[in-house]
């Protein structure tokens, strides 16, 4: 038993030692790969730096840009917030005033028809009035003078007809 015992060992050592070899050359091979990778990117790492600096330059001034931004359009918010509240109180302002003016106007008129209203009556019974009577006065003349004027006698059915209309 102790020569199988011993054959099975120096089998998995052989197994082991082969298998050790085989790594070894792999590790030869991504050593040799890697040294070929190294020389074909290190003529791109100064660009490569270059661009890294650019781009940090770039990113440190787009920083201060956007900072300078945000103060500016907090101040555009502040000022418009201010103006905002101005307008709304001049158009509070300016719609009360409108209001009042409105009222006021209204009175005005609602006077001016009164007053119109009292001048038409006034004119009526103070002018009017005058002249109807002042007419009643001369178409009475103008009767009295064309009955008086009258050179005939009037005949019966005349005179009964004036008897009739003045019944």
């Amino acid at each position: 038993m102790n020569d199988t015992l011993l054959l099975v060992l120096t089998i998995f050592v052989a197994i082991a030692a082969f298998a050790m070899l085989v790594q070894a050359c792999m590790l030869v091979g991504v050593f040799l790969v890697a040294r070929k990778l190294q020389q074909k990117a290190m003529p791109m790492f100064p660009q490569v730096e270059a661009i890294l600096g650019i781009s940090r330059r770039t990113a440190e001034r787009a920083e201060k840009q956007f900072e300078q931004l945000s103060v500016t359009s907090s101040a555009v918010l502040e000022t418009t917030k201010t103006q905002i509240s101005k307008m709304d109180e001049l158009l509070t302002d300016a719609s009360r005033r409108a209001k009042v003016q409105m009222d006021r106007a209204e009175l005005v008129l609602d006077d001016t028809m009164t007053r119109m209203q009292e001048t038409v009556a006034i004119v009526q019974s103070g002018v009017i009035r005058p002249i109807r009577e002042l007419y009643g006065i001369i178409a009475g003349l103008r009767t009295t003078i064309a009955y008086l004027g009258r050179v005939r006698r009037p005949t019966v059915d005349h005179a009964t007809s004036d008897e009739e209309m003045f019944i």
